[in-house]
């Protein structure tokens, strides 16, 4: 539903077309005796927000369920050597992994002070990227236990409070120092998140700064555009 949202016309002719907003169209003008431009762009409003919440539970019931196990996927983990119950636990656990790392990307990009912070760090493109590898190489999942039930889940709740925060109508020092406090937490997420793509994508590990930054770079040089792990089959 949102990628069809491209333009204000796309909301507009939702708002002459349902009939939740053509209703609310009525009461605000005839009702409430609003001029008729203004009465539009109320339900115009009104009619984006319903458009962007029925986007969100799409979105939200399509995440939430794990695919059913496809033949292909399901010999790749046999030749891995991997069980039965080991196959569900490893889907499990990355598809819990992907529901987070899809709401840290949408959180980062929500406010210009985290989104200078993921592109400082490049965060989105190496979870993203080590997410893949994990995927590829699932016998190494003990390898990311850090990444998994770490720092992952950790710095997607911290974003998830930041915004909270953010959207705080009054604010005063006292809520600004947090929210300083909390960016900087943040940005130490992110840097033990690269730290995580490094551990699992070297076996040099002599001069973990260097490292971190070559990956960095090496994932901006190589993938120009963010990964999508939305369609990656588990």
């Amino acid at each position: 539903m949102k990628k069809n949202i491209k333009s204000l016309g796309d909301i507009f002719y939702y708002t002459l077309t349902s009939l939740s907003t053509i209703l609310i169209f009525v009461i605000v003008h005839f009702l409430f005796g609003f001029d008729l431009f203004l009465s539009l762009i109320i339900s115009m409003a009104i009619g984006a927000f319903f458009i962007y919440k029925q986007s969100v539970n799409e979105d939200s019931r399509s995440l939430k369920k794990l695919n059913r196990l496809s033949p292909e996927k399901e010999a790749f983990y046999k030749s891995k050597g991997m069980s039965k119950e080991e196959i569900k636990f490893f889907r499990e656990t990355m598809h819990t992994a992907k529901l987070k790392l899809l709401r840290l990307e949408k959180n980062l990009h929500s406010v210009s002070k985290l989104e200078a912070i993921e592109k400082r760090n490049n965060t989105i493109q190496l979870s993203k990227s080590l997410f893949k590898g994990i995927t590829e190489e699932p016998n190494r999942l003990h390898e990311v236990d850090k990444f998994l039930y770490v720092h992952l889940p950790s710095l997607t709740d911290l974003t998830d409070k930041y915004l909270e925060i953010s959207q705080h109508e009054v604010k005063n020092k006292s809520t600004f120092d947090i929210l300083d406090e909390s960016a900087s937490t943040i940005d130490e997420m992110c840097q033990l998140i690269a730290e995580d793509y490094v551990l699992f994508k070297s076996d040099d590990f002599e001069d973990m700064a260097i490292e971190v930054e070559l990956a960095k770079k090496a994932i901006e040089r190589d993938n120009g555009h963010t990964q999508s792990i939305e369609s990656e089959e588990l």
